[in-house]
């Protein structure tokens, strides 16, 4: 059974920094891309990072240069390292695996930027 719980939320003011983490259970963690997804109220679901297995690492646009995704295999374990945080990032912010094209969620993280 596929298990994600994602950790390191909280507020945080603009322009200061938060690292997130997902750990994986349940598969082999190794063998998939991850991905981190963020909604906000209001407003659909949206795709911020990707790492593939291999290690390469895709970005939305509002994040580029200021968000990192990176993976520990050996601890089955993404992480997204936010830096420059704005208001507008503020979201939940949820783990996700495909497999088989089945989507599978963690129970997400909440990020608030607010001075």
């Amino acid at each position: 059974q596929v298990h994600l719980v994602e950790s390191g939320g909280g507020l945080v003011q603009p322009g200061g920094s938060l690292s997130l983490s997902c750990a994986a259970s349940g598969i082999s963690f190794s063998d998939y891309d991850m991905n981190w997804y963020r909604q906000a109220p209001g407003l659909q679901r949206e795709l911020v990072a990707a790492i593939t297995r291999g290690g390469s690492s895709n970005y939305a646009d509002s994040v580029k240069d200021r968000f990192t995704i990176s993976r520990d295999n050996a601890k089955n374990t993404v992480y997204l390292q936010m830096n420059s945080l704005k208001p507008e990032d503020t979201a939940v912010y949820y783990c996700n695996i495909k497999i088989w094209k089945i989507d599978f969620w963690g129970q997400g993280t909440q990020v608030t930027v607010s001075s």
